[in-house]
């Protein structure tokens, strides 16, 4: 089919809208009668010629009392669905009255197999008829789709003389024009296209930096493709096309098999419809409906090939809670056994969950063949740094980069999306990496390359250009350093967490004031023993500030002991309380005496005489610092360099050392702005001095 056919057929349904729903539905609702109508006058188109073979096989089959007959069904309509009402749709343009209309209509629907019957149900199609029969309008729909002047089957329309007058439509450009009517529809609809629909420039480089470098390794065989966030099927469609291609380019046979999940109710429709439009049948049946984080419906899957662009920023709450609640998940995808770590998870706050579709294909990976599995994938900023060393997102990161999956990060422009202008990014995945690449990642600035849309789309101002396309990926394939491409080890990304601590140091005053205001916390404490010890003392040694809180202490126990008193932890909180400060001229506070006699002070065990002793934390001086991999020397020299100098009565805990992964395209990119230098200010200021006098001596002259 021409060119020009094909977007005479665009344009006649597109118009259909116009002409008979304009007064009946809003323009962002067009959608929910054009698109299932399409896909029915399609289906119907492609049934004709098999209706009679279909009606004698139902007919056999009720007499016989099959129960089970979707498959001789498909097998006498020639495809994976079929239709056992009466009519056709062609059969219903000449109903005079609209209840009659409406009942067979409704009959024709039901006559459909159970795979179109999903497909409508999800479009919510049944809904609409009692809108349209209302309007009056139903009829007009029908007789538009089955005109004479536009032909939607596969076989060609004939004039008197035998000649084509109207060229059949194959099922690949039946599905190019579906695409394009979703297209149009999304961009009519900007506000909600982004979340299901990625922009066609955008998936071709997806599918490039998927194939292009391993296009020749691909051999004769089966290839299984992935999109556990489809939307309405796109990026599996390009991508089979683009290994197609190269497939066919290296005269290789293969089968290549589309796998999706999707939640929306309609885009999940309209990826099945897509596949049963271009003859997919039993690719149609690989397409689950669903939440693909709570209920994977390819859980015992690995793929070749994945690519996805799950939603941002948007809440998984409920999908944690099917789970079993956010602390309680066990799926293997998002909790694993990793670096002696057998409850190692990798599960993200619960107000954003792309990164768990990442998390999802990584599990996905084929990990014994020769290719292994190629991920594209695309997030936004927050995937690249959120999460502390320890949390979730960060543990990914670590997971991914430490196991060598990560090859590259692709920063795209910005206003590339339909919904957001925010910055997006590929992720480039892979358990294969070429040995040039192993141990590295290469971080590509793609920001700059963009050519200007002359209309915008929703947010989106600019596309991805064929030629951009073609420099990202040299840039890629190169695998060079340059202004757009940074190349790092594995280890640059990561960091220790190291958590400081620094002794308590308290400083005791007691006096008679103190005393009186505590004899009155004591008794509301139903304590006034605590308050007779520490008066006591006070009587005894005449001593009003101590700056070794641990001679206090033992002072006081001395003083309980001989008086048939004991010192609680609640009683010692008490007095501590009222009668202590933090004061950095005091002595450290001792936590225990320690009867392993081995000076560790990274644990904060010193020697304080003969003893080891481990001193009590002041919890308001802890501080954490991010130690690089790459530090020399490791956390003991960054210690030694960059703490002791400052705090040297400090020490690390080592229970609480995390490690972290974060990715800073900022820090690698940034671009400082170039000052102007003195004279050219200096010249500045002068222009505007003899401008300002000029304006001056005009004023005062007039």
């Amino acid at each position: 089919m021409d060119n020009g056919t094909y977007n005479q057929i665009v344009s006649f349904i597109w118009s259909i809208a116009d002409d008979c729903l304009r007064d009946v539905y809003v323009r962002g609702k067009y959608r929910d009668v054009i698109l299932p109508m399409t896909v029915i006058r399609r289906l119907d188109a492609v049934l004709e010629e098999t209706k009679e073979q279909v009606l004698q096989m139902k007919k056999m089959l009720d007499e016989a009392g099959v129960l089970n007959q979707t498959e001789a069904l498909c097998s006498a309509a020639g495809q994976a669905f079929y239709n056992t009402s009466p009519f056709i749709l062609k059969d219903l343009k000449s109903r005079a009255k609209s209840q009659q209309l409406k009942a067979d209509f409704i009959a024709y629907l039901d006559g459909f197999s159970p795979n179109v019957q999903e497909i409508l149900e999800k479009f919510k199609f049944r809904n609409q008829i009692d809108t349209m029969i209302e309007a009056d309008i139903l009829g007009a729909v029908i007789e538009k789709f089955v005109s004479p002047t536009i032909n939607l089957s596969p076989n060609p329309v004939l004039d008197d003389k035998g000649e084509v007058k109207l060229p059949g439509l194959d099922n690949h450009t039946m599905g190019l024009i579906f695409e394009e009517l979703i297209r149009k529809f999304n961009e009519e609809n900007n506000e909600e296209a982004g979340e299901h629909f990625t922009p066609r420039d955008v998936v071709e480089l997806m599918a490039d930096v998927i194939f292009m470098p391993i296009k020749d390794k691909i051999k004769d065989g089966t290839y299984l493709c992935y999109d556990g966030a489809c939307g309405t099927g796109g990026m599996l469609t390009i991508a089979e096309e683009r290994l197609s291609e190269l497939a066919k380019e290296h005269n290789k046979q293969i089968s290549i098999h589309l796998y999706g999940q999707e939640i929306n109710p309609e885009t999940y429709a309209i990826a099945k419809a897509d596949m049963l439009l271009k003859g997919d049948g039993k690719e149609a049946d690989n397409i689950y409906y669903g939440s693909t984080l709570s209920n994977d419906a390819n859980a015992a899957m690995e793929f070749d090939f994945m690519l996805s662009n799950p939603p941002y920023g948007k809440s998984w709450k409920t999908d944690a809670e099917r789970l079993g609640g956010k602390n309680n998940i066990t799926d293997p995808r998002f909790v694993v056994n990793f670096k002696g770590d057998p409850e190692f998870k990798m599960i993200p706050r619960v107000s954003d969950g792309q990164m768990l579709f990442l998390a999802n294909n990584v599990a996905k990976m084929k990990h014994g063949t020769e290719l292994g599995s190629r991920i594209a994938e695309v997030h936004n900023g927050s995937s690249l740094f959120t999460g502390d060393a320890g949390q979730g997102e960060s543990n990914l990161r670590r997971y991914i980069i430490e196991n060598d999956y990560l090859e590259a990060i692709i920063a795209l422009p910005d206003n590339m999306f339909y919904n957001t202008g925010i910055a997006t990014y590929i992720w480039v995945v892979t358990n294969r990496k070429e040995e040039r690449r192993k141990g590295k990642v290469q971080l590509i600035d793609a920001t700059n390359l963009k050519s200007p849309l002359r209309k915008n789309l929703g947010n989106k101002n600019c596309e991805l250009t064929k030629e951009i396309r073609q420099q990202i990926m040299d840039i890629y394939l190169r695998f060079e350093e340059n202004e757009y491409s940074k190349i790092f080890n594995n280890e640059e990304f990561g960091y220790w967490k190291i958590t400081v601590e620094r002794p308590l140091r308290l400083k005791v005053e007691i006096n008679n004031e103190k005393l009186e205001s505590f004899k009155q916390a004591a008794e509301e404490a139903k304590d006034i023993t605590a308050y007779s010890l520490v008066k006591d003392l006070y009587i005894e040694t005449k001593k009003e500030v101590y700056y070794n809180y641990n001679e206090f202490e033992e002072l006081l126990k001395d003083i309980a002991k001989r008086k048939g008193e004991k010192l609680p932890v609640k009683r010692i909180k008490l007095i501590r309380k009222f009668f202590t400060t933090r004061d950095e001229k005091a002595e450290r506070v001792v936590n225990k005496v320690l009867k392993k006699e081995k000076e560790d002070a990274l644990n904060g065990k010193f020697k304080l005489g003969n003893d080891i002793v481990e001193f009590e934390v002041d919890k308001e001086l802890t501080d954490t610092e991010q130690v690089p991999l790459t530090y020399d020397g490791g956390i003991k020299k960054f210690f030694e360099n960059e703490v002791l100098p400052y705090a040297p009565d400090a020490w690390i805990d080592n229970s609480k050392t995390q490690i972290g992964y974060e990715i800073s395209f900022t820090k690698y990119f940034y671009k400082p702005v170039q000052l102007r230098s003195i004279d050219e200010i200096v010249a500045d200021l002068k222009a505007l001095e003899a401008e300002t006098e000029g304006l001056l001596q005009e004023i005062i002259g007039g």
